[in-house]
């Protein structure tokens, strides 16, 4: 079969990388539009042999955008149509079935109580969202805590299946050779304790929690790593010069190496103040970390013996960092149970099947029932 993903962009982020790794393990030829914003992922993707095109969309009401994207799409003869995020599902969705795609599919990854990707939940987005999402086949949630908030948005559960993000187990294993470098890259000690958060810098990630529930137990021999960007970095450096640890609070700014990072840190704490998924959490304790979470649906129900919930407090959060530090640095130990659960083989593979089970029992497309057009193509 032969798919396109639709995503918005491809800079560093969460499901730009999960896309990455769906490619990397799917059984059909697949390409990859974005919208706007191609990114360093996409430059990953190229690399790894795989085709990404930029529409060059300059505003978010380009409704030029559309039609060409409809163009792209039957130029390709695409079988399967893919969204990812809000904005290329908006234009994605009625794009694929204005060019009669056989099968349409959208993966939703980030819906929180009260934001979608960043965006307050608003009725106009709310509308846009259900107005188009009727021309898909399918939505995947990559959670069943995203199901659960796509049901109240008003999505009809049985327009919605539950596939997981996957983890790249190879992509995020400990490296001993890796730890060494990044520390010596930033002059951190063999001997130092390092606590690590790693993702964007936004207000829902609450890393100025962190920086106040670590302070007091920070010195020369435990430090805090933040890897990541964003517009709260001036803001926690604030919180850094307030508290008095500057020099134990080390910004790494944006990163690649994601396996590099982790395997420098001792202890992983993960702030959100919102999660749909909690891949983060995932990848800290497939590199072998103890992790320390405020929200992770992924863990819900799973065995796992190296994660700790905490409160969303800077004192519950500090209590916890000073018994993982009392305790002393843990060997490296995977969870047998994520990477059961959630390998990105076995997740990808879910997806193909997905996509095989649809096109088996493709229905006419309604628009093209009045026209005598055929929705697909012949094989």
């Amino acid at each position: 079969m032969k798919v396109l993903h639709v995503i918005t962009g491809l800079g560093v982020g969460g499901a730009e990388h999960q896309l990455r790794s769906i490619l990397q393990h799917t059984r059909h030829e697949s390409d990859v539009v974005t919208l706007y914003n191609p990114g360093p992922v996409a430059d990953m993707i190229r690399a790894d042999g795989g085709s990404v095109r930029d529409l060059g969309m300059t505003s978010n009401t380009q409704l030029s955008a559309l039609f060409r994207l409809r163009r792209l799409i039957r130029a390709g003869r695409y079988d399967v149509v893919h969204a990812h995020l809000y904005r290329s599902q908006i234009y994605g969705r009625p794009a694929a079935w204005l060019a009669a795609t056989p099968v349409i599919v959208s993966t939703e990854h980030s819906i929180g109580e009260t934001h979608l990707e960043r965006r307050p939940m608003t009725p106009g987005v709310r509308a846009l969202y259900l107005g188009t999402e009727f021309l898909s086949d399918i939505t995947v949630a990559v959670s069943p805590a995203v199901r659960d908030r796509l049901l109240k948005w008003g999505v009809r559960d049985r327009r919605m299946t539950v596939i997981p993000n996957g983890v790249d187990m190879q992509r995020v294993a400990f490296d001993e050779h890796a730890r060494d470098q990044v520390r010596a890259e930033f002059g951190i000690g063999a001997g130092v304790y390092l606590i690590g958060v790693l993702g964007r810098l936004d207000p829902n990630k609450q890393f100025g929690m962190v920086i106040e529930a670590a302070a007091p137990l920070l010195s020369d021999t435990v430090k805090l790593l933040i890897v990541g960007k964003g517009n709260e970095r001036a803001h926690l450096e604030q919180v850094a010069r307030d508290r008095g640890v500057t020099g134990q609070v080390i910004f790494a700014g944006e990163r690649h190496d994601v396996a590099a990072m982790l395997s420098a840190m001792d202890l992983f704490v993960a702030s959100s103040k919102q999660e749909t998924f909690g891949l983060s959490v995932l990848e800290g304790l497939a590199n072998g970390l103890p992790v320390l979470y405020t929200a992770c649906p992924a863990l819900d129900g799973l065995a796992v013996t190296r994660a700790g919930q905490v409160p969303q407090a800077a004192a519950g959060i500090r209590a916890a960092m000073a018994a993982e530090l009392a305790a002393g640095r843990r060997p490296r130990i995977g969870e047998p149970a994520v990477e059961k659960e959630y390998s990105i083989e076995a997740v990808t593979a879910r997806l193909d099947d997905l996509y095989e089970r649809l096109a088996a029992r493709r229905r006419w497309r309604p628009v093209l029932r009045t026209t005598g057009l055929r929705a697909g193509r012949s094989r």
